[in-house]
């Protein structure tokens, strides 16, 4: 059986009633199965996960996404301390069961190409469905984020894969991809010092010399009054959640700082546990119904 699952990543985690509007659209659509949903005001960020045949996905995604840029303005979107591009910043694929990754590739082109057309937004391919080497690694396209697009579309380089090349106000841009599944991975820190955070991250994350596959970056939780290393981790095969949990507590003990919980965003593979207990990871708001294999 063909399964892909879509993780999309929206810029908007304070206003209830839009996400359960965004959520309302996706759910209306027939085959799609919601597995999970989350919203963080720290990072002003909502994350939904579902899955399903691939041209149910496909469907899903743009009701979701197309709702989405309906009711998000990006104009009036600060204080969020997440990298982001767009209303919709990210849209990515990952093929799940007897699923290739050539399918999830043939989906983020569909959507993209749609998705892009119907809201005048400017799209970018990345991951496995990249156009170009240099648009593979997300990052690259989130560099400068939102504030910086409008400047970085007048550049004949970054002329979007999708959709118009010109600055949509509201909605920004959008990244969809195609990946093998990630693990959204946060460690919240027992101290309110963002450069200690920053410092942690930095030793861990590979383009800062660390560990392979895993994107780090220190951020503020205001809410909470703490710091958390936010994560993720691209390839939990290579580089397993125990190894990167072990290596911030080793990091922040030589700071002289605890860790005070972890979580996860969205959902993650059994093997990505490594064998380990969630009470390993200090992992809040832990179940079984967190472990994809669990809800397929």
């Amino acid at each position: 059986m063909k399964i892909l699952e879509c993780v999309p990543n929206f810029s908007e985690g304070r206003n209830r009633d839009i996400v359960e509007d965004i959520i309302s659209a996706l759910t209306e659509v027939p085959g799609i199965r919601l597995l999970d949903h989350s919203m963080d005001p720290d990072h002003h960020r909502s994350v939904v996960t579902f899955v399903g045949f691939p041209e149910e996905v496909v469907a899903g995604a743009l009701a979701a996404c197309n709702r989405a840029a309906e009711l998000i303005d990006m104009r009036k979107h600060e204080g969020g301390v997440h990298p982001r591009i767009g209303a919709v910043d990210v849209v990515p694929f990952i093929p799940l069961a007897d699923a290739e990754m050539s399918e999830a590739v043939g989906a983020a082109h569909r959507f993209g190409a749609m998705f892009g057309v119907r809201n005048r937004i400017p799209v970018y391919f990345y991951g496995a469905s990249a156009l170009s080497p240099d648009r593979r690694e997300l990052p690259d396209i989130r560099r400068g984020g939102y504030e910086s697009l409008e400047e970085r579309l007048k550049d004949p380089k970054w002329r979007p894969d999708a959709g118009p090349a010109l600055f949509n106000a509201q909605s920004g841009a959008t990244a969809v991809g195609a990946r093998i599944p990630l693990v959204a991975f946060n460690v919240v820190l027992n101290c309110s010092d963002l450069k200690r955070a920053e410092d942690v991250a930095r030793s861990i994350r590979q383009s800062s010399g660390g560990l392979r596959h895993v994107k780090a970056i220190g951020v503020h939780l205001k809410s909470r009054g703490l710091v958390q290393v936010s994560m993720n981790l691209t390839d939990y095969r290579e580089t397993s959640m125990r190894r990167v949990f072990d290596e911030i507590q080793a990091r922040a003990g030589l700071l002289g700082i605890e860790i005070l919980e972890s979580e996860l965003i969205g959902l993650i593979p059994q093997a990505a546990l490594d064998g380990r207990s969630p009470e390993y990871f200090k992992l809040k708001d832990f179940s079984d119904r967190r472990i994809l294999e669990n809800c397929l």
